[in-house]
This record gives structure tokens, C-alpha cells and sequence, in this order.
């Protein structure tokens, strides 16, 4: 899931982290290098182990679930005093928020995660799938309690859910019958906290996040000994552009190849987004790339002057108009005609159901928040932003864009308390502790650039994703987008990939699927089950055995 966010949006072990302990709910506290962690870790416990079981496709898988932190540090830190304290029992003397004499980076994070390992498999010949959502700065609960886990919440298709109770079900569509599952909350999220001086400089940044993710791979295939085993990456929203940078860190800089990158609701560039897109004037790709989530919206809503035949030819023929008319019409700028533009606006109504004068006085170019306040608004009714299916009320009919998402407010408490209560009584992790199912992080969008230095504008990975199929040619990428989101549009994913810099021979690794759903596509149930059936497949298609050594 995505959350809005300025405007864009709103996962002996190295690193010098702790050994895991026994799995049972008596688990003494992280016992870590320097005092400046030392009251986080001792709030938190190493893990506990418990067992279960899901019934996908008619059959039992029996499993074992861990749920615990692995603690991280930034870029530049040393293990080296911390390997030494651990052998010699002698620890390096530390200041709280100050750097340690050896010289290491003080700001802690300890990630919460909660893995499913399948019992009845051989570990290393199982794949195994690390998934997170984005934000940046939102927990994981989204795809563990709506997509891959083992249990399911139940919520409505297209409408706000009654309060609780609310129910858990098994969950058919659950990935583990063809890879374990680790779900990643990113640092200072769930039951994860972070600590030390810079801390939010030190993990909430697109590089920093970055590199804490691949940091806690790299630990977790230590600890769990699945080095050996093929590996994914499965990122929502803000988590595939996570997913590019984290690639290409683990390929590049641990020498660790993975199988596959699996992406939900992708955005790349944030050059691209929706939202804002008046802020980057003489850019008119955001309206062109929105334009076809506009019409799925439109007719979903049955807000089409004309149209009433079936979603996907209608939309064929949009992308069609606005890759070649519309984005002709935009790039005229002023010297567009009068009568030319009367043309393109009376095409924008056709396929939008939006009034002629509105898109005239918009010049053409409509943003994601004003669509969703207008396209209903005559019934002071708002469109939904990560789902368009969803409506509510309008918040202040006089605004001119809406001023809050429909779909949010009508999942968030669904998920957010299952999880609660799931993670104490059948996890057995959390006693007396917060879940915090999103932060409002202050993000550095600074990027370090495979081959090009660092950017300063607004964040870009399309060139971390060429650089790590390029490094490891039998890298395999996913693209699964809802034709209803509008917080990234399923257009602009399609757009991106078509523009990864890579050669045509390594074309054939992308793969494209599109759903009758939103951003969240789990939250339709018939899409969950295209999602499982079509993502499964991708890791049989990529996970096969290595070639007979001859």
C-alpha cells in the first residue's frame, strides 16, 4: 500500500547484528555493541517460533513462522569490532548518539520481519520470496494480511467496511506453495524501531533504505542458511522502486544474484506521478500516462457519454489516443490551435465523462486529485486514489481537488487491527509493544546513480534495474499493475519498463499482467487469485534446477 507523502505517496551474523537465539517466547532481549540501542533492544525480543498451517489449491501446507528483528546499521559500518567483541567477550567502549571509538556510525535500526518456512520441503532446493510495501515509510501488513500470507483479511470489493469484528480466513491465494515467504517492515515501522544520532538520515533516504534492505537480506539468508536457495524480491507501490536499488546493491555489491523481481503497482520515476505534476511544468508525460486510469475509472463508474462494450478494448483504444493525439496536443504548448484543442478536449470527455468546459479550463492537463474530486463531484462524491472503485463523500465541495482517499479510510482499520491481533495470539510477538503500520518519514530523495554519480532531482531507478539485468542477463522482472490506481497508473508502469535502457535480447525477461483492481489488486478477491496464479508461475518459469555440471 501505498500512503501520500509531500505530494509523491504515500519492507556470527555480518553488520555486526546479533546471533539468533532459541525460538521460544522466553527469548532474552538483543544484547548489542554501545548503549545508545540498548533500551530499544531491550523492548524487543530476538524471535519466536510458532506453527501452522494454509490450504492452497485444495491442498495442506504445514509451516513454521518466525517472527522477530534482525538489527541493522547504515552505509560505511565496520563489523569488525563487533566480529572481535564476539569472540573475545570484550565490547569497544561507545557514547549514546555520538560515534563509537571504532569509529562506526551510532543510528541503529532493528527491522521486524515475519518469515513462513514450509516443513515438508528441503530448504535450499525452496525459493524464497522477501516482499515489502513502500510508502516510503509503510509497514508491511498490506500484502502480509490482503495478499501471500497464510491468513487473509476479509473486506469489502468496493465500499468501506462496518468496524469490527473483522475476519481472518485461510488464505487460498498464499504464495507458499511455491516459495517461503519473509515479510520486511522498513525501518521505524511494525515492531521495528530505529536509535542513535541521524537515525532518519541514516535509513529514510532512497539509498539508505536501499542499503538497510539489502543489509537485512544479506543477514537473513546467513542466519537461516538459504544462501543457496533461488531468490526474489516482491515490492508495492514505492516498494518496487525500492526493489530496483536493492537488486542491484545485492548483485553489485554482495555478488548475490537473484532469480527474480516481482513488482505491484510500480513507479520508477517519480518524474511520472499523478499527483502533482503542475509542480514540474513543460513535463506533460504524468497526464498522458494517467489518461488511460482515468477511463477504466470513468467506466467503472458508468461516467462514459457513449462507451458501454468491454474494459479492455476500450482501453487499448485510449492508450492509443493518448500516446500519439493527446501527447501531440500537449507538446504544442501555446502554439496549439483553437480549434485543435476544442478537438482533444471533446476526445478527453469521450473517454473521461469529465465536461468539456472543465477540461478547457484545466488546458487539457486534468491531475490525479482533480479527477477524483470531479468525475463524481456532481453528487458531492470523491474517487477513490489507490482504488478508483472506491467512493465517499466529499470533504469540502468548494476544494478543488480531494482532500482525502476513499479506499484508505475504507480498508485501513480491517488491516491494521487483524494484524494486531493476529501477530499477539497466533505469532506470539508484540506483548506490550506498538505496531506502527506507517510513519510520516521526511525522505532523502537523493540518489546515487549505477555508472552516473549522484542525482539531485526527483528519484529515478529505472537505470538501477538496467544495470541489474545487464550484470546478471538471467535476471527475470514481473510488472503487475491494477487498471484502477491512480497512485501509480498501470500506463506509466508499462511506460517505464518499455524504457528500461537494456538490449533487445533481454527483453524477453519482462513480463507484463494487468488486473480489474487498484494499487492494492489483493483487495478484489478475484484478481488476489490471478495474482497468485500468475506470480507463482513466474517463479516455477524462473526457479527451475541449475544445468547438470557435465
Amino acid at each position: 500500500m501505498s500512503v501520500v507523502l509531500s505530494g509523491v505517496f504515500s519492507g556470527v551474523l555480518p553488520g555486526g547484528s546479533l546471533p539468533a537465539r532459541a525460538a521460544d517466547s522466553s527469548v532474552p532481549a538483543h544484547q548489542t555493541e554501545g548503549d545508545s540501542a540498548t533500551d530499544m533492544a531491550r523492548e524487543i525480543p530476538a524471535r519466536h517460533e510458532s506453527s501452522g498451517s494454509v490450504t492452497v489449491g485444495g491442498k495442506r501446507i504445514d509451516y513454521r513462522a518466525v517472527a522477530g528483528t534482525l538489527i541493522v546499521h547504515p552505509e560505511g559500518w565496520d563489523d569488525s569490532a563487533s566480529v572481535l567483541a564476539a569472540r573475545t567477550g570484550v565490547k569497544p567502549d561507545a557514547k549514546p548518539d555520538a560515534k563509537s571509538d571504532d569509529g562506526n556510525p551510532d543510528a541503529t535500526a532493528a527491522m521486524f520481519y515475519v518469515a513462513y518456512f514450509r516443513k515438508d520441503a528441503k530448504a535450499e532446493d525452496r525459493p524464497i520470496t522477501f516482499v515489502y510495501n513502500g510508502g516510503p515509510g509503510s509497514a508491511t501488513v498490506w500484502l502480509h494480511m490482503g495478499a501471500f500470507g497464510p491468513r487473509r483479511i476479509v473486506t469489502m470489493n468496493d465500499s468501506h467496511d462496518p468496524a469490527a469484528p473483522y475476519q481472518l480466513i485461510n488464505n487460498d491465494s498464499s504464495l507458499l506453495d511455491v516459495s517461503d515467504l519473509v515479510f520486511i517492515d522498513a525501518p521505524g515501522t511494525g515492531f521495528g524501531r530505529i536509535t542513535g544520532k541521524d537515525k532518519k538520515k541514516s535509513f529514510w533516504g532512497v539509498d539508505a533504505d536501499g542499503r538497510a534492505f539489502a543489509n537485512f537480506i544479506t543477514q537473513f539468508l546467513a542466519v537461516y542458511g538459504r544462501y543457496n536457495s533461488p531468490k526474489y524480491l516482491f515490492g508495492e507501490s514505492y516498494g518496487t522502486l525500492r526493489s530496483a536499488v536493492v537488486v542491484n546493491d545485492l548483485q553489485t555489491d554482495d555478488n548475490i544474484d537473484f532469480n527474480g523481481v516481482i513488482l505491484l503497482s510500480q513507479i520508477l520515476s517519480y518524474d511520472n506521478n499523478a499527483d502533482e505534476p503542475r509542480m514540474n511544468p513543460g513535463n506533460d508525460q504524468p497526464y498522458v500516462l494517467a489518461l488511460p486510469t482515468y477511463a477504466a475509472t470513468a467506466w467503472y463508474h458508468h461516467r462514459l457519454p457513449a462507451h458501454t462494450g468491454a474494459l479492455r478494448p476500450f482501453l487499448a483504444e485510449v492508450e492509443k489516443f493518448a500516446s500519439t493525439d493527446y501527447l501531440l496536443a500537449l507538446q504544442e504548448g501555446s502554439d496549439l490551435s483553437a480549434e485543435r484543442r476544442k478537438a482533444i478536449a471533446d476526445r478527453l470527455h469521450d473517454y473521461t465523462g469529465l465536461p468539456v468546459d472543465y477540461i478547457l479550463r484545466a488546458d487539457l492537463r486534468i491531475d490525479g486529485g482533480e479527477f477524483e474530486k470531479t468525475l463524481q463531484g456532481d453528487t458531492d462524491t470523491t474517487t477513490g486514489r489507490l482504488d478508483t472503485r472506491f467512493s465517499g463523500p466529499t470533504l469540502d465541495p468548494m476544494s478543488e481537488s480531494a482532500e482525502y482517499d476513499p479506499q484508505s479510510s475504507a480498508i485501513s482499520s480491517a488491516y491494521v487491527s487483524a494484524f494486531n491481533d493476529y501477530s499477539r495470539k497466533v505469532l506470539g510477538f508484540g506483548q506490550g509493544q506498538s505496531y506502527l503500520a506507517g510513519i510520516n518519514a521526511d525522505w532523502e530523495t537523493k540518489h546515487s546513480v549505477p555508472g552516473m554519480g549522484k542525482s539531485d532531482g526527483a528519484p529515478n531507478v529505472i537505470p538501477d534495474l538496467a544495470y541489474a539485468m545487464k550484470t546478471n542477463p538471467t535476471l527475470k522482472v514481473m510488472l503487475n499493475a491494477g487498471f484502477f490506481d491512480l497512485a501509480t497508473p498501470y500506463y506509466e508502469g508499462i511506460y517505464e519498463m518499455k524504457h528500461v535502457p537494456v538490449p533487445e535480447k533481454l527483453r524477453k525477461n519482462i513480463e507484463f499482467a494487468q488486473y480489474e483492481s487498484g494499487h492494492m489488486v489483493y483487495a478484489n478477491e478475484a484478481a488476489l487469485k490471478q495474482l497468485h496464479d500468475n506470480v507463482a508461475a513466474f517463479i516455477r518459469r524462473s526457479s527451475g534446477p541449475a544445468p547438470a555440471v557435465r
